[in-house]
């Protein structure tokens, strides 16, 4: 820690921090980062490094059970652009901010979240984190909306989440309630079915991370499904897709009400198989159940059947109007 904060505390080492962040120009872009203002961005990022590592460092150790110095590259450049980004978008916007983040398992959003809140709160912001999994229906309205179409045999896709619960919240904050009730689900309830459980009542927020497997995404022109990829091959394939695609018009009210999009995209989508098999196996070796990789496979395809990356999310990050920022994922989970 020291050496770090001997490197940010010198004039040499800022004048070389200043000329790595302008040499990344799609870096610099992404964060408003110019040759007249990188001294002053430095500057306040070197600040808010030191205000955050002790607190920073705890959640590495506890949370992450990783050493904080392994985690400091993404930290210095992600996270703490990404939290000035986003308070300079809220202090523009002159009320609360709602952030959505999209990324499949194993793209880091969880983590980015909580880190995130570290940053915010030292920063003076009342932050709060919503899931998409924290819309899901009841147990009961998902076992009738089964026995209705047995093909939502899992929760997850378009359809299994009360878009008007989501709706509500977002105007609690955007209307900078004095405390926003926050629906949680419980996971573990109902043999892993999962469940609604008791609302968390949070203080007023001002900025709000809302974040899920498909926040943001968008109905598509349906004759894509015509010629689909893998592993959308039968016809019955073909139907499930194009009624998931027609479900996602009852998420757009939700994500009208979101002033950013920011995209995890792993660069190649194929990775998130890996990923939850790591996963799975790690819960297998701390004595936890997990499911087998051919059950992962066919969880996977199950959801690429739904709402697949190459057609949903793809598009996206090649569209500014409706996306903020993209962030790519490389296999080994890192960030570029």
């Amino acid at each position: 820690m020291n050496d770090w904060l001997h490197i940010i505390g010198t004039a040499s080492g800022k004048k070389a921090l200043q000329a790595a962040a302008l040499n990344d120009v799609a870096k610099a872009k992404a964060f408003g980062i110019n040759s007249d203002n990188v001294e002053q961005v430095i500057e306040e990022r070197s600040q808010l490094l030191q205000s955050v590592l002790p607190v920073f460092s705890q959640f590495c150790q506890h949370r992450l059970h990783r050493p904080w110095e392994s985690m400091l590259p993404v930290l210095w450049e992600w996270w703490l652009p990404l939290a000035m980004k986003i308070a300079s978008q809220k202090q523009q916007l002159q009320r609360p901010f709602i952030q959505g983040i999209l990324g499949s398992q194993g793209t880091g959003k969880t983590t980015m979240c909580q880190v995130l809140g570290l940053i915010f709160q030292e920063m003076g912001y009342r932050s709060a984190s919503l899931s998409l999994d924290d819309l899901y229906k009841t147990y009961d309205e998902r076992l009738a909306l089964t026995q209705a179409d047995p093909r939502l045999v899992w929760r997850g896709p378009p359809g299994t989440h009360d878009v008007e619960l989501g709706i509500d919240v977002l105007e609690q904050v955007r209307q900078a309630k004095t405390t926003v009730t926050i629906p949680r689900f419980d996971k573990s309830a109902y043999n892993g079915a999962g469940d609604r459980t008791q609302p968390e009542v949070v203080p007023g927020i001002d900025i709000l991370l809302f974040e899920g497997w498909f926040v943001g995404v968008r109905p598509i022109d349906s004759q894509l499904f015509d010629h689909a990829p893998a592993p959308i091959f039968t016809d019955a394939d073909q139907a499930f897709a194009r009624e998931m695609n027609q479900r996602l018009s009852e998420y757009l009210p939700l994500w009208n009400r979101l002033d950013s999009l920011i995209v995890l995209y792993p660069i190649d989508y194929r990775y998130s198989v890996e990923w939850r098999k790591q996963a799975e196996r790690q819960m297998i070796a701390s004595g936890k159940s997990g499911m087998t990789d051919s059950e992962i496979e066919g969880f996977v395809n199950y959801f690429w059947r739904s709402l697949h990356p190459e057609l949903f999310i793809k598009p996206l990050t090649t569209s500014p109007s409706l996306v903020d920022l993209v962030i790519e994922i490389n296999q080994d989970h890192s960030w570029k």
